[in-house]
């Protein structure tokens, strides 16, 4: 559903990511917590894409206009809602009615993004940093190794470095059979390629910010990230042909259909491919560190919460309903649906990693990962990378002179006065 119902006496209405297990669990979740508390009223999910759903929320100001009683927030926009007071504060709720085992239920690294002084603006619902994805049955594939020994003179194995990553990808690419070696999301919604820009500048030594914390786009690390991201991009017997219309949940569900060999996605969709009906890759798949360029592993972690939104007419249901969802059993709900867990107890529960063998390792590839800056304008930062890196795919415009241009950008949006919250 992606339309609001107009009753709002009879309707909860929870604004959602539009992903298949975030609504097919919210929905589960929600059947739960009525069949307990009773409130009577019916869920009304609007379900919408990144930037509709960021739009709704903050520019259509639906977390304080009275259209919604709670939100899946990507933490990547927590500080815009704190700045504009969007969310409730949870910390009367929680020091009142703490959710089970919170917080030494969770790791830290799910709790601090929503922590503004002394408030907590949400509850972790989804996590998984990014990591290396790919097909085992194809990489331990007798006959894939002995060819691939035979052409390349090396052994098959998940790929350490970027260049070993490309090679792999046009190995494994046969577009007359419908399998590509890779896949990018590279639809431009301030997210994927942002990321992916995020995660090459790291793996290569740079830093995405200098020591005034002013954003820093145009050096060397940069540039070379960009332009091995042109490289593989346009490497047509590399990458999947719809990679520029596909978001990260597109780029997952080709994964999941078996038309990819290897990605660098969420840890989410390396769950998924073992959880979702129709899935052609369940118990073929497997994860490793994301390749790097200096030895160093490296991750991503960005994840969502369940905020209330501070016109929620409903905000006691609501509190009520965001800690049903934070209970192990409705996180565990949520694995199992493909989405997630952000407790520690589903990160190492039994049957879950009977169905996902390689969920016990969230804990590792944490240690690695790297978080985002919380800025008020990352919305606006992220666009200038956004478009950095379509202009690299789109144009044959020189790298230095895309990140040049892009640098500018930047500091025109910081010179506008919004900073760190």
């Amino acid at each position: 559903m992606s339309e609001p119902r107009n009753d709002r006496d009879q309707f909860f209405r929870i604004a959602v990511r539009k992903f298949g297990p975030f609504e097919s669990a919210i929905s589960k979740q929600w059947q739960s917590f009525e069949a307990r508390l009773r409130t009577g009223l019916q869920l009304d999910p609007i379900a919408l894409d990144l930037p509709p759903l960021h739009r709704k929320l903050f520019t259509e100001q639906g977390l304080t206009n009275g259209c919604f009683d709670a939100a899946l927030i990507s933490t990547d926009w927590l500080a815009e809602a704190h700045a504009s007071s969007s969310l409730v504060d949870l910390s009367p709720y929680i020091e009142f009615s703490p959710p089970w085992d919170y917080p030494d239920g969770f790791s830290d690294s799910l709790l601090r993004f929503q922590r503004f002084d002394d408030g907590i603006y949400g509850m972790p619902y989804h996590d998984g940093p990014e990591c290396l994805i790919y097909r085992k049955d194809l990489f331990d594939d007798p006959a894939e190794q002995l060819r691939f020994q035979q052409e390349y003179g090396g052994r098959l194995t998940a790929p350490r470095t970027w260049d070993q990553f490309q090679a792999l990808a046009r190995y494994f690419t046969r577009a007359e059979k419908g399998l590509y070696g890779t896949v990018f999301a590279g639809f431009p919604d301030g997210h994927n390629t942002v990321y992916d820009f995020c995660i090459q500048l790291w793996s290569r030594g740079g830093e995405l910010f200098d020591e005034s914390g002013r954003l820093l786009i145009n050096t060397k690390e940069a540039r070379d990230s960009l332009a091995y991201y042109r490289s593989i991009f346009r490497d047509a017997h590399a990458i999947h042909p719809d990679s520029a219309m596909f978001d990260s949940v597109r780029a997952g569900m080709a994964f999941a259909a078996g038309e990819v060999a290897l990605m660098v996605n969420w840890f989410g969709f390396a769950a998924m491919s073992e959880t979702i009906e129709g899935s052609k890759v369940k118990g073929k798949t497997a994860i490793a560190p994301i390749p790097s360029e200096n030895g160093r592993g490296i991750s991503l972690n960005a994840y969502w919460i369940l905020g209330i939104p501070a016109g929620s007419p409903h905000r006691e249901i609501a509190w009520h309903f965001l800690a049903h969802c934070a209970s192990p059993e409705m996180d565990k709900l949520l694995t199992l649906e493909g989405g997630i867990g952000c407790r520690k107890s589903t990160w190492s529960d039994q049957e879950v990693n009977t169905v996902i063998p390689y969920y016990q390792n969230l804990d590792a590839l944490h240690e690695d990962a790297r978080e985002l800056p919380r800025l008020r304008n990352w919305t606006s930062l992220a666009a200038v990378i956004d478009q950095m890196m379509l202009d690299a795919i789109k144009t044959e415009e020189p790298v230095a002179v895309i990140t040049a241009r892009a640098q500018q950008a930047a500091q025109s949006v910081e010179s506008s006065g919004m900073s760190r919250p």
